[in-house]
């Protein structure tokens, strides 16, 4: 038998790559040219809404800035103070280009402001109904049915007869009509998650109940949470453009997109379609955006929903 040497043994190097789960989310996400096109689009979006009073060639609501005799000027027309209106000017002779960049500010405040706020809501009383039990969860999931058992649209619309218009009258009513999303995303999530060694451990170590449910059972909720997240920042800012729409949503002193809408609505028929086309492309290239980001997302949190 003949000797067997390090040079006749071949060598076979394993390179384990050692990969935290923020790197693998992130290279999973970016995997997707849509997801990683909509993450582009929005982030330039916000960008320009954060930026608006800087970059703007004016600011659309003062009325020192305004020349009624620049109204309803068409895309690419010279007004009388010599500025060159891109996407023309509406009714009042606001610029277009400025009022939609404007607009996507209160848009986008409403929308990502009411889906953080009904996420804390619905988050806390889902961990609440599914640790609790008992009459507790059937307290909480029957205001959940009675919430989701009324259209949407109908509920902020009665909410917001109240309370009147302004940017946190609607930041409250889109609140009031999404919490119940969150929580039964949260609780069926945490019916899993509290019959596992971790949460038995600390209830045997007698932790408080306010640590295990936000310090232990939480954590382990959060990608179901983020999924819903993202698509109610779109569905809020689609239902703030609703009410706004049918004059029920932010006063004209702060108008969002779908204001800038229902401004040019009475238009359209007479040629004047820039005063709502434009404003109307930026609402639909928002949402999209979102929602491209926030179906992605579903698939990279979990993978049994991969198509």
């Amino acid at each position: 038998m003949s000797d067997i040497t390090a040079d006749t043994v071949p060598v076979v190097a394993l390179v384990v790559k050692d990969e935290t789960p923020f790197r693998r989310f992130v290279s999973e996400f970016f995997a997707s040219k849509i997801a990683t096109s909509g993450l582009i689009v929005f982030t330039i979006i916000a960008v320009l809404a954060i930026l608006a009073p800087w970059i703007t060639p004016q600011n659309p609501y003062d009325l020192a800035q305004l020349d009624i005799m620049d109204g309803r000027l068409e895309p690419g027309s010279v007004g009388g103070s010599g500025m060159t209106h891109w996407l023309g000017t509406d009714d009042q002779g606001r610029d277009m280009l400025s009022g939609i960049i404007y607009g996507l500010r209160i848009s986008l405040t409403v929308g990502i402001g009411s889906a953080f706020i009904a996420s804390l809501v619905g988050a806390s009383l889902g961990l609440l109904a599914a640790y609790g039990g008992g009459r507790t969860d059937s307290l909480i999931m029957r205001l959940v049915d009675l919430q989701l058992s009324f259209p949407t649209i109908l509920a902020a619309l009665m909410i917001l007869a109240f309370l009147g218009k302004g940017v946190g009258n609607v930041v409250i009513a889109l609140v009031i009509v999404e919490w119940a999303y969150y929580a039964r995303t949260v609780r069926g999530s945490a019916l899993v998650e509290r019959r596992r060694e971790y949460i038995e451990a600390a209830q045997c170590l007698a932790l408080p109940t306010r640590r295990i449910l936000f310090r232990h059972l939480l954590p382990n909720c959060l990608p179901p949470l983020i999924v819903v997240g993202t698509i109610q920042v779109a569905r809020a800012i689609a239902l703030e453009a609703t009410l706004s729409f049918l004059g029920l949503g932010v006063p004209i002193t702060e108008p969002s997109l779908g204001l800038l809408i229902a401004n040019g609505y009475e238009y359209m028929l007479s040629g004047k379609y820039w005063i709502s086309f434009y404003p109307g492309i930026a609402l639909l290239v928002t949402i999209v955006s979102i929602n491209l980001m926030g179906d992605h997302l579903r698939d990279v949190l979990n993978p049994r929903l991969k198509k």
